[in-house]
């Protein structure tokens, strides 16, 4: 029986995916973004380990409300339990329920079962950083290579996507950070919006707690103007764009 970790659930979600969603935090991620807001879903062998049964009990509890949305897979990150994820899809698939996978498709290796997955998704909300690759890694401490070859591999499939871009004051509010990723999707016809997330400071006792100093202790989130200018970046290139 395929078993999973996660970190928590959410059972009425409404900004992850479309409409009102169950949410399945997954434990573990190789990311270490500077602003997370979920450091304690870092630690691969953290949080409670379940299985789909399990999960899809308490899913089909709440299906009545689902009917408009569905559910979302996020994290941490969930394609590091991409078996685990798939069979929970599946589930939902045979349960009539939209599925939804939050990734920042950053994995070790990519594998077949990640395309398995993949055919079990209806949407795909990427996360891409930050597409200079020395800012990149300063602010997640990775490389963001992975992750645009898996935008890629997501346009060759035409997998329905939604980008998903952070807005941080010091590493992605410039111009020329959105104007790179405005230009990396704009070929990408599988690429439905991309959605502006305004940082915020949500996550600090996280740190705490762990006994760390917040990264981007006093640095405040973007101002209007400066949300509204990013976005004129995507709509001027025919990218529909809201934060």
């Amino acid at each position: 029986m395929t078993t999973g970790r996660i970190h928590s659930i959410e059972s009425f979600g409404t900004v992850d995916g479309p409409g009102i969603r169950f949410v399945a935090f997954m434990q573990g991620c190789l990311m270490k973004c500077q602003y997370c807001h979920n450091r304690d879903t870092w630690d691969l062998d953290g949080g409670k380990e379940v299985t789909v049964d399990e999960l899809m009990s308490q899913i089909i509890s709440y299906k009545p409300f689902l009917k408009s949305g569905g559910v979302t897979a996020t994290g941490g990150e969930a394609i590091l339990q991409a078996d685990f994820v798939n069979e929970l899809f599946k589930a939902c698939k045979q349960n009539d329920l939209h599925t939804c996978l939050d990734t920042n498709g950053f994995v070790r290796k990519y594998t077949p079962i990640i395309d398995e997955l993949l055919d079990n998704t209806d949407l795909v909300l990427l996360d891409i950083k930050q597409m200079n690759d020395a800012k990149h890694i300063d602010l997640t401490k990775v490389s963001n290579q992975r992750t645009l070859q898996f935008a890629q591999h997501l346009a060759k499939r035409q997998q329905k996507t939604w980008i998903r871009y952070v807005v941080v004051n010091g590493f992605t509010e410039d111009i020329d950070s959105a104007i790179a990723l405005a230009d990396f999707i704009k070929p990408m016809t599988n690429v439905e919006k991309v959605e502006l997330l305004p940082y915020h400071q949500l996550g600090t006792h996280k740190w705490e707690a762990f006994g760390e100093t917040y990264p981007l202790e006093g640095v405040e989130p973007p101002s209007k103007e400066t949300m509204e200018a990013i976005k004129a970046v995507f709509v001027e290139r025919g990218i529909s764009a809201n934060y």
